[in-house]
């Protein structure tokens, strides 16, 4: 009887130890899946291949995404493809998540792109002629960051109710007639031939060749809402591994890399 009690217990022991040891190597095996991080192409991927490198230091494995456009990135890290991503300002996150019911949050800022006026027909928005056709990104956050760029310019004149959501719909007076023509934002550097200026988010100007501080005819002005960020979802937002991936990337290791990589077509934002 006390043979049979005894093997009960060390069988029950034995079951105890080996759900433990499952368990713990399960908590290993979670801990060494890279955090996959989308970004967008250019500058954003540029930069995150330095906080990975830092984030490691302090345990963090990272694996990179590229996207081609704004809306993917965060359509994957709702749907759990992503644990993160790094690309997007706080009022194209506000409208996401107003159109789509996405639960994304800011966890912190990045970067801040001045968005620059390009021309390959004139050098000035002076020299721009009656009927001149313009390129502008289709979203609604940075179409309308761009002509709120173009009433400081004195081109055109707004509602003042439109704010940071203004559309070619909300123009009040445009003594130019100018012919706005909606692109994909990824679409307006390679679009430049066929129009007579373009507003190009920095992110795809530098890809393109086209230096802001160079090439743009006009650009925003650097304090301004469109600072970028870092996005997760809401469950995660309080997880150790943000905390850590925020912290490296706003270091001083980035904010040199930012400075002498990108030369004031980049500005932290943090």
């Amino acid at each position: 009887m006390n043979n049979k009690r005894n093997t009960l217990k060390f069988l029950a022991h034995s079951a105890f130890a080996v759900a433990m040891a499952a368990s713990f190597s399960g908590s290993l095996l979670a801990q060494d899946k890279p955090l996959k991080i989308g970004v967008t192409a250019g500058p954003h991927a540029q930069i995150f291949e330095q906080v990975k490198k830092i984030a490691e230091k302090d345990g963090l494995k990272i694996q990179i995404v590229e996207f081609s456009d704004y809306i993917q990135p965060n359509a994957a890290l709702a749907a759990g493809d992503l644990d993160a991503n790094s690309y997007q300002h706080k009022p194209f996150l506000d409208q996401q998540v107003k159109d789509r019911g996405y639960k994304i949050v800011s966890v912190g800022y990045t970067v801040n792109f001045p968005i620059g006026i390009y021309s390959k027909k004139v050098k000035s928005l002076k020299e721009l002629k009656e009927g001149a056709r313009f390129g502008i990104p289709n979203d609604p956050t940075n179409g309308g960051r761009v002509l709120l760029v173009l009433q400081d310019q004195g081109l055109i004149k707004l509602k003042p109710e439109a704010g940071l959501k203004a559309t070619p719909l909300d123009v009040t007076d445009n003594p130019k007639k100018i012919k706005f023509v909606e692109l994909d934002a990824a679409q307006l550097p390679r679009s430049l031939d066929d129009l007579d200026a373009a507003a190009i988010n920095t992110n795809y100007a530098l890809p393109a060749g086209l230096s802001p501080a160079r090439d743009a005819i006009a650009q925003e002005a650097a304090k301004s809402p469109y600072v970028n960020l870092l996005a997760v979802r809401e469950q995660d937002k309080d997880k150790p591994w943000v905390g850590k991936l925020v912290k490296a990337y706003q270091s001083e290791e980035i904010r040199k890399f930012i400075q002498a990589e990108f030369k004031g077509a980049v500005l932290t934002g943090f």
